[in-house]
């Protein structure tokens, strides 16, 4: 067990050099990415409301993310930036947030400075509050968390609403609110990305690297280059799973049988690995002081 919070070990992660924040959609793919080596994951708010059925246009609850986030901090030891959309409400509300994500072992959190209801941040139509009713909610957050290292992180989607230059001067005053970090959203160029790094300077920066929206997908080193530490991939994974999902169904729908699905597949062997089964046959066995025979064959019956 690392004995360093989930905020220190983020701050640590970025400290060290720029590096990939995949998304994680649940407990499971956080493992996954674990095993492969990545140093944090991500929760994305439109990740969690496509995979319940609705767009990410603020439906899901504070409760519901809070939920989701426990279960992915349980599964893994890497620390978790997780989505807080608006902050599900005003300044006091983010108090709340703040507080409940913490106690969730999140090792912190983005906040918006969209209007509510939010939209996805590469969709035309959005909008943002005042720069200074976001100052007052980074505040709030600020001053709600109970560890120093929990990450308060600032979205900004003004670039979209009043271009380049208002993203960098909220931006700056976020910096000033208390804000550890500065995620700007939706810029379109990778000169874009550059000029926004060069205004900020030793400022940690997240880069956005959603597909199929409004910004170049660059990769890690390049933005490295430009000054970014954490570059985010909030759907990559979600995305390729669901297009395999719909593959494979298809196929199924067409054909009657998975048999040329099969090797697409992880086995039974890879998943149990990754759950650590074996582990915890051996952790039941000594509970019951060694091996229990008919214990253990009623167990096995439930795993053909």
């Amino acid at each position: 067990m690392d004995p360093r919070s989930p905020g220190r070990r983020l701050r640590d992660a970025w400290n060290t050099a720029p590096f990939p924040l995949p998304g994680v959609f649940n407990p499971l793919v956080a493992k996954l990415a674990e095993r492969i080596g990545f140093r944090a994951v991500y929760l994305s708010g439109g990740a969690l409301s496509a995979s319940t059925g609705v767009p990410d246009i603020g439906l899901l609850t504070l409760t519901e993310f809070v939920q989701a986030a426990q279960a992915i901090t349980q599964a893994t030891q890497l620390p978790l930036l997780c989505d807080a959309d608006t902050g599900f409400g005003e300044a006091l509300h983010v108090e709340r947030t703040v507080r409940l994500l913490e106690a969730a072992c999140v090792a912190g959190i983005h906040l918006e400075d969209q209007e509510f209801p939010k939209r996805c941040g590469h969709l035309s139509g959005k909008s943002v509050v005042a720069p200074e009713v976001m100052v007052a909610k980074i505040r709030a957050a600020v001053a709600a968390r109970r560890n120093p290292d929990f990450v308060i992180m600032a979205r900004t989607d003004a670039k979209a609403v009043h271009g380049f230059d208002d993203a960098v001067r909220r931006a700056r005053m976020y910096l000033d609110a208390g804000a550890d970090a500065i995620f700007p959203e939706a810029l379109e160029t990778p000169d874009e990305f550059a000029r926004f790094a060069q205004a900020l300077p030793g400022a940690v920066l997240l880069a956005n690297m959603t597909e199929f929206g409004k910004s170049p997908l660059l990769d890690v080193a390049t933005l490295g280059q430009m000054g970014y530490r954490l570059v985010l991939f909030p759907l990559t994974a979600f995305r390729v799973a669901m297009k395999a999902a719909e593959e494979m169904l298809r196929a199924l729908h067409a054909t009657g049988t998975q048999k040329a699905q099969v090797s697409r597949m992880q086995t039974r062997q890879e998943l149990y690995d990754l759950l650590g089964y074996t582990g915890y046959e051996e952790r039941d066995k000594a509970y019951f002081g060694g091996s229990t025979p008919g214990h253990q064959d009623s167990r096995s019956e439930q795993h053909p």
